[in-house]
């Protein structure tokens, strides 16, 4: 650990002791921090995660995209807690216009003047890692200007060195550490960070999504001024309009909001379960109905990419809940996850099936996919299964979309836009699978098999004819399994004698003999001891070979 991130440390310590953790900082052999109390113990889990969130904010915008980036693990925070820091806003006061000023004609290698005919000098917002200006282009276009921050990504990285050094010494000291493997979860969150950093990368999530989306007439997503973006600035067209959440009774009566909702739905439908690409953080502020009537799509900083296996089973659970099929639903959910060893599978299946039939044939203001997924993601941590972060986001994205949708449109259903349109994206999939990529791949692997078809058929050919075919079965281990029936056999065969023993004494005692031992015949008690010790002697030998084999059998524990 480094004397400069002492603060920090302090900081982190302390939301540990305060926030009922104090229990990894006594088993990592470090003091509590001062006049601070474990305030846990006797505090509502809703009012405890609103405080968290309001600290987090506090410490400054590392923290708040942690806290963010956190609300996203299911499988490590209880339901209050994830709702609290999804919520975490990161609306600042804006720096300077000369700072900006600065910046931006420091990235694009000329005066603000020059490049634009007009700049706004206040933003239209600011947030902890940059703010947005207005802007007109020298051809008359209107832009908006995204400028990071200055020395962010300094303070940023400063931060998160801090916290991973306190991660790798939790790891190795703390019981919790070792189960969820702290360092892994800081280096999941530097890398989503420093991605959000790198202005040229959200350029390329918008000119993406615009790609895919062209063909809904009624979406929107801006058009990236490439030779105006760099990794510090982000030119953007400019899109009128309103947030969906400020659209008032009257403008309602002026847009088809049940198309607009479908339509954007059926967007996000394709992101999901065709493209794998997803904005992920689709909620009201992100979302703008347009001059024209149509609704925009904004902020392409967070984006989720999901992988072709991914996308075919979360389009298999999402048929699933807006079908109602509970007990499917939970088979999907078991595949996706990932099974801890306190995993209880009964309990999971028991409340899937509960959550998915409560959503069958539910209106709007009821529960929804979006509300079933992220409920799915959620049970799925206290059950003992981790899900992908991306199944989370997902959630979250639908939930969001919910939201949305009844603004449009308030007798929007997602379930029936799921299951009119399940069988054309089925056959998108299918599509997909069979693409010029995927066809050329699979031809020139039949074109290999068929080529090396002959030689190998002849090779087996002549083995046969020269009776030297043979073939290798390596299932069980021979010589172990011999040792055990000659073991058996061995135990049934002194088991036997002794029996014979037993017998021929008993017989041996109706014949009268001068020579007796303790009043009985003396060659009938003889046979009698020989077989009470020898069958005490097997009893202790099993004993003892069987204690043997369960030791060598146990697995292996680490304290």
């Amino acid at each position: 650990m480094k004397l400069g991130h002492l603060k920090r440390y302090r900081d982190i310590a302390r939301l540990l002791v305060r926030y009922g953790r104090g229990d990894l900082v006594r088993q990592a052999g470090l003091e509590e921090v001062p006049d601070e109390r474990d305030q846990a113990r006797d505090t509502p889990a809703v009012e405890l995660a609103e405080r968290l969130a309001k600290d987090l904010e506090a410490l400054g915008p590392t923290y708040i995209k942690i806290g963010q980036l956190l609300s996203t693990r299911a499988d490590l925070l209880p339901g209050p807690f994830l709702d609290a820091l999804s919520r975490l806003q990161d609306d600042v006061a804006s720096f300077p216009y000369a700072q900006v000023e600065q910046i931006v004609t420091t990235e694009l290698g000329v005066r603000i003047s020059k490049a634009f005919a007009t700049f706004e000098r206040e933003p239209l917002a600011a947030a902890s890692l940059g703010q947005v200006h207005r802007a007109t282009m020298r051809d008359g276009r209107q832009v908006v200007v995204k400028v990071q921050r200055p020395l962010i990504r300094e303070q940023i990285v400063t931060d998160l060195e801090a916290l991973g050094e306190i991660a790798e010494f939790a790891d190795k000291h703390t019981e919790a550490g070792r189960k969820y493997g702290y360092a892994l979860i800081v280096d999941e969150f530097r890398k989503s960070l420093l991605k959000e950093l790198d202005y040229r990368l959200e350029a390329r999530n918008q000119a993406t999504l615009r790609q895919n989306l062209k063909a809904f007439e009624h979406i929107v997503v801006p058009d990236v001024i490439e030779d105006y973006s760099t990794a510090l600035v982000l030119t953007s067209e400019f899109v009128p309009g309103v947030k969906v959440t400020e659209i008032g009774p009257l403008g309602q009566m002026d847009i088809d909001g049940a198309m607009l909702a479908d339509e954007l739905f059926r967007a996000y439908l394709q992101q999901i379960l065709v493209d794998g690409f997803v904005h992920a953080d689709p909620h009201p502020g992100n979302v703008l109905l347009t001059e024209d009537g149509r609704v925009a799509l904004l902020d392409l900083g967070m984006v989720t990419r999901i992988s072709p296996g991914l996308q075919e089973k979360l389009l298999q659970l999402v048929m699933a809940i807006s079908e109602g099929h509970g007990d499917e639903a939970a088979t999907i959910a078991l595949k996706i996850g990932e099974e801890r060893p306190d995993a209880d599978e009964a309990l999971f299946r028991r409340q899937v099936s509960e959550m998915v039939a409560e959503n069958r044939d539910s209106k709007m203001e009821q529960i929804h996919v979006g509300k079933v997924v992220l409920a799915i993601t959620r049970t799925s941590g206290d059950c003992g299964f981790r899900v992908p972060p991306e199944m989370t986001m997902l959630g979250k994205a639908l939930l969001n979309l919910d939201e949305v949708g009844r603004t449009l449109d308030a007798k929007f259903d997602p379930n029936a836009t799921i299951r009119r349109r399940s069988a054309e994206l089925t056959q998108r999939r299918m599509r997909q699978s069979f693409s010029a990529g995927n066809v050329f791949g699979t031809l020139i692997e039949t074109k290999d098999f068929v080529e090396r078809l002959p030689a190998r058929a002849n090779k087996i050919l002549d083995l046969v004819a020269d009776n030297r075919l043979s073939l290798k079965v390596d299932a069980l281990d021979e010589e172990l399994l011999l040792e055990g029936f000659q073991k058996v056999a061995n135990r049934i065969t002194v088991g036997l004698v002794l029996a014979a023993l037993i017998v021929g004494a008993a017989m041996l005692m109706r014949i009268e003999t001068a020579w007796k031992i303790l009043g009985y015949p003396g060659l009938a008690m003889l046979f009698f001891i020989s077989a009470a010790g020898a069958g005490l002697w097997l009893t202790l030998q099993i004993m003892l070979t069987d204690s043997q084999t369960r030791k060598k059998a146990r697995p292996r524990t680490t304290k």
